[in-house]
């Protein structure tokens, strides 16, 4: 039984318990599912009344996020290698989800690779039917990734950044969700062990250098992230500056849009999670992505190298 807290709509604390199957399947905080004859997970083209989950996802250990069908395809392939998994003659990577025409999953092994969308509410609905995903295939302690790209503060482009903590554009540590009317706020926390463990993974002849510490998670790409060349812009540079500055100051490394969900939900369903970004630019010296499509593809490599070692290292396959 592990603890999680739960913040209300005045700051307050207060502590629930999760409990935790005893053969560390996962357990939903809903009841009603386990009363359902059938559960369309629609948005991922699932179905636990027509398919054998268990049968199909049961041995799953790793789930890979990130933002586009594209990135994950070619993650999918990528970590298809690294593992050494081997197709039948003639046979191809399917992707399971392409009937919902929303998200794309491919299924590597134990390796599950999902893209998500862009933003906090496209992450939130696949993660909902994911953990219900786990919880019908009856996996035993899976561990989410997202594996995305950012913008750095103060770190320049190309270089890793793992989430230890992660906040709102008004700088709180958790999800503010209206559920029938009210206010839930639920706490944004990561893995720390997984977090560290991540970084010590780093070698010294690779290419990027891996940052600790907090990411700002926004609404908006443009205004909320203090962009001067959005459709809208009611601040000047020097403004811009001075709040750049101050999340700086406050040990803020990046900014994104999808950890705080991420990081929410994952705690919330007493899942262990990380979060791995890619910097596209430091925000300091600039707004636009000005980087060649060549660079930028071999900077999102990046996240997937790192995740594949630990992959790796957990299925006890050598490092090449």
């Amino acid at each position: 039984m592990s603890l999680s807290t739960q913040v209300n709509a005045e700051g307050k604390e207060s502590n629930e318990t999760y409990t935790r199957h005893a053969d560390d399947t996962v357990k939903l905080r809903n009841t009603n599912i386990a009363d359902m004859d059938r559960d369309i997970l629609y948005h991922i083209a699932l179905d636990s009344g027509i398919q054998n989950l268990p049968q199909m996802f049961g041995d799953v250990r790793f789930v890979c996020l990130g933002g586009t069908p594209k990135r994950m395809e070619k993650f999918a392939n990528y970590i298809m290698k690294e593992i050494d998994l081997k197709l039948p003659t003639g046979a191809t990577l399917l992707n399971i989800s392409q009937r919902s025409y929303r998200y794309a999953m491919y299924k590597v092994g134990p390796v599950l690779c999902l893209s998500h969308g862009m933003g906090m509410p496209s992450i939130g609905i696949l993660l909902h039917e994911l953990f219900k995903l786990m919880y019908h295939a009856k996996c035993k302690d899976p561990v989410f990734f997202r594996l995305g790209t950012c913008g750095g503060v103060g770190i320049e482009g190309g270089n890793l950044v793992i989430s230890q903590k992660v906040v709102d554009g008004y700088m709180q540590p958790f999800l503010d969700m209206a559920v029938l009317g009210q206010l839930h706020r639920r706490p944004a926390i990561l893995d720390q062990e997984l977090s560290e463990e991540l970084s010590d993974l780093r070698m010294k002849e690779d290419p990027f250098t891996i940052t600790q510490g907090t990411t700002m998670c926004t609404y908006d790409f443009y205004e909320g992230q203090g962009r001067l060349d959005g459709a809208f812009c009611e601040f000047t540079e020097g403004d811009k500056l001075t709040f750049l500055n101050h999340l700086h100051d406050n040990h803020i490394v990046n900014m994104e849009m999808e950890s705080l969900t991420f990081a929410a939900l994952c705690h919330h369903a007493g899942i262990r999670g990380a979060v791995v970004c890619v910097t596209l630019l430091n925000r300091l010296h600039g707004d636009q992505v000005a980087e060649s499509k060549e660079v930028l593809e071999k900077w999102q490599k990046y996240p997937q190298i790192l995740i594949s070692r630990y992959i790796k290292k957990h299925l006890n396959i050598k490092p090449n």
